[in-house]
């Protein structure tokens, strides 16, 4: 066996360990929080185990109607509506086992287009770098001469209590405290074709 082939076999029998290490941790620089909020997938190692998102696409600009939206939980997508037609569909990462998505029908309440969490983030340094990183202020102590920094959730689109749709980190699976993450460049269109008031669907 030539020296290129063991490697490649080391290279192959790394890769699982590069993708846990890599998925677990928070690169210690503001806005990389990868609990909430959207990752950097440069961070991420360039192998075939990174399952891209094959399900998102947008075909809505020319169409009219009044927009709807259906998540739906089991399939972890959105499906938006213009006028009984299926515009677009978004890959989500929706509240875990502890922390479930509200099911029923509900309506946006609130847009907001640079909201940040109040409850989970960073306690960062006066330069901006995370200290301790995925904290929950309602658990989490702030070490001396740090402050709180809340996960990014741009693009929010509340739609029940706390809980939204928003820019975040999508792992391929429901991940979130409730909330329903989205790409960012798709909450970014959500949120552009929605109103107060525009009915959102959540099924099991």
């Amino acid at each position: 066996m030539s020296h290129l082939e063991t490697f490649k076999i080391i290279r192959l029998a790394l890769l699982p360990v590069i993708a846990l290490v890599t998925s677990c941790q928070s690169v210690g620089s503001r806005g990389q929080t990868q609990y909430l909020e959207a990752f950097n997938p440069a961070s991420l190692p360039n192998s075939s185990m990174y399952n891209a998102d094959q399900v998102t696409y947008w075909d809505g600009d020319g169409l009219s109607g009044s927009p709807s939206i259906t998540i739906d939980l089991s399939d972890q997508k959105a499906y938006f509506y213009k006028g009984g037609t299926l515009a677009g569909v978004s890959a989500l990462s929706t509240g875990d086992e502890k922390h479930a998505t509200k099911t029923g029908n509900f309506k946006i309440i609130q847009k907001d287009q640079w909201h940040k969490s109040n409850l989970y983030g960073d306690f960062v340094d006066a330069s901006g770098t995370a200290v301790m990183a995925n904290i929950d202020v309602t658990k989490d102590k702030p070490p001396a001469g740090t402050r709180f920094e809340g996960s990014k959730m741009h693009h929010f689109m509340r739609f029940v209590g706390g809980i939204g749709m928003h820019e975040g980190f999508l792992p391929g699976y429901p991940a979130s405290h409730g909330c329903v993450r989205m790409p960012g460049h798709m909450a970014a269109t959500f949120y552009h074709n929605v109103a107060i008031g525009t009915p959102v669907t959540v099924r099991p």
